[in-house]
């Protein structure tokens, strides 16, 4: 039975550019979205811009702007990159908006009316560029654990503190009885170390800067630009403005996280929705980090090559929208750290994208072209294709369904592979025109439907053409699955078009 599907990325600051480590958490984001929305389900897709807090304040000083003109314009330039990249998100929330500001005093004002937040003082380490508080014995050389080599300052404050520590036993109940609520299993293990450990009380308000959200029941206060941040996941789906569509929507979100932020997902929001009188979030999925040469996408204080300075705009030229995100999709697991190299996005897209998936194609509108006069013949109802198809398309939904697109490509292009072995087996464009050559081009125009179906959260744009050029009018998610990716949906009798390549070759000596 369809379903409800709400998929968040982490909303990335505006004190810089976008660059590929955001295009990686959004281009998963928004092949969920589509893949939910092919199989019914009904389905809400959020990202947007974090543009409070110290850091960004800096950013803009350095600059010599306001921070509101700085966030506009990099808000833009966010805007702009997900448009180039097909990102088909439904809302893009800013944390500047009014309706945020709504949101944010509503829910921690829900807090403090319970009694969880309260006055007192904190000094200690603190890093600017996580904009997070640690403890010593956290510290490496004194310096930041996730911003390596990168000194911390030490900052103390009279603040409001969210009463953390009364939420230990709650989040253990929450995590140990529900074992997929953060996935995957090592990160749910890591969160319960965490907490099994002892959790302290977190300041949520700074009274050193006025970049944020004002505290409504402490005037000179705003709030700690995580504790705002968060709560665009409830602002959205209309928390503190439209309880019924909140209601209809929480119960269904997926944040897509990025370790090094997890524990402010995992156990600060938890606890601060449960002190709210709101359930924790529904799924949270944790991947790794993209490492060039070992080393985590980050800027470094040693100025060496650094994935942060590029921006997806700089691969769009040698590998086009689909061959960027298939690359981020198929090469990089979900869950662990990924290596980022030129040279695998190239070696991928030979492989998979010019070889298998257009190699395909050409062999076959070339071959209907010469044997039956450009008009695609049906496939065959008993072919040996059809049990493998079957296969296909169970392994491609269980792999989408467990947020797991390398699997679900790799599934996908198993029917790619087969679909090349038949021809070369049958070698149709060797035999004489009749019902053997239209049995085999006609099942071979079946795998282009339907890998251009199970592929489409992938490659929106490159199956919309394998549609086109094989006939078929439309679009692969016309209609949704299960019923789409039956066996025999090619109805023949189209006209099949030649063209040129769908991925033509990227030379490796150039």
């Amino acid at each position: 039975m369809p379903g409800r599907f709400y998929v968040t990325t982490p909303i990335y600051y505006v004190n810089d550019a976008p660059h590929i480590g955001h295009a990686y958490t959004t281009v998963i984001a928004d092949a969920l979205a589509r893949w939910h929305r092919l199989v019914g389900d009904d389905t809400f897709f959020l990202t947007g811009t974090d543009e409070h807090g110290l850091k960004v304040a800096q950013s803009a000083e350095e600059r010599g702007v306001s921070p509101q003109a700085q966030a506009n314009a990099n808000a833009a330039r966010f805007r702009a990159a997900w448009d180039e990249l097909d990102i088909s998100y439904d809302d893009f929330i800013r944390t500047t908006e009014p309706r945020h500001h709504t949101a944010v005093q509503t829910l921690l004002s829900a807090v403090h009316d319970n009694g969880d937040i309260e006055l007192d003082t904190y000094e200690g380490p603190y890093c600017v560029s996580c904009e997070a508080y640690y403890q010593e014995s956290e510290l490496v050389d004194g310096c930041c654990p996730i911003h390596t080599g990168k000194p911390v300052v030490r900052l103390a404050e009279e603040n409001w503190f969210f009463r953390l520590s009364r939420y230990q036993q709650r989040l253990l109940d929450w995590i140990e009885t529900d074992p997929a609520a953060i996935q995957p299993e090592g990160k749910r293990n890591e969160v319960l170390g965490f907490v099994r450990q002892g959790l302290d009380d977190v300041s949520i308000t700074r009274t050193s800067l006025d970049w944020g959200v004002p505290v409504p029941w402490a005037p000179g206060h705003v709030f700690y630009v995580w504790y705002d941040a968060l709560i665009n996941y409830a602002t959205a789906i209309g928390y503190g403005t439209e309880p019924e569509r909140f209601t209809t929507w929480w119960p269904h979100v997926h944040h897509l996280i990025g370790k090094e932020i997890i524990r402010f997902h995992c156990v600060y929001w938890p606890a601060m929705l449960m002190a709210a009188g709101l359930d924790p979030p529904h799924r949270v999925h944790v991947h790794g980090w993209l490492l060039l040469g070992g080393e985590k996408l980050s800027k470094t204080v040693h100025g060496a090559a650094r994935l942060t300075d590029i921006a997806p705009a700089r691969l769009l030229d040698d590998f086009g929208v689909d061959g960027f995100r298939f690359h981020f999709l198929r090469d990089q697991s979900f869950g662990p750290d990924g290596e980022f190299s030129y040279e695998a996005m190239v070696a991928r897209y030979n492989a998979d994208l010019a070889n298998n998936l257009g190699n395909l194609l050409s062999r076959v509108t070339t071959v209907v072209d010469r044997k039956c006069d450009g008009i695609g013949p049906a496939p065959r109802p008993d072919s040996p294709l059809a049990a493998v198809a079957a296969e296909v398309v169970a392994a491609t939904s269980a792999a989408w369904d467990a947020v797991a697109p390398s699997q679900a490509l790799e599934a996908t292009w198993r029917l790619i592979r087969e679909g090349n072995a038949l021809l070369e087996a049958a070698e149709p464009w060797k035999a004489e025109p009749g019902p053997d050559v239209d049995g085999v081009l006609g099942d071979a125009l079946e795998v282009l439907r339907l890998v251009a179906v199970l592929a489409s959260p992938a490659l929106p744009s490159t199956t919309r053409e394998v549609f086109r050029r094989i006939g078929l009018d439309g679009s692969p998610t016309d209609r949704v699955l299960p019923e789409v990716a039956a066996w025999g949906g090619y109805p023949g009798g189209r006209p099949v078009e030649k063209g040129a390549p769908l991925f033509p070759r990227i030379r490796t000596d150039a």
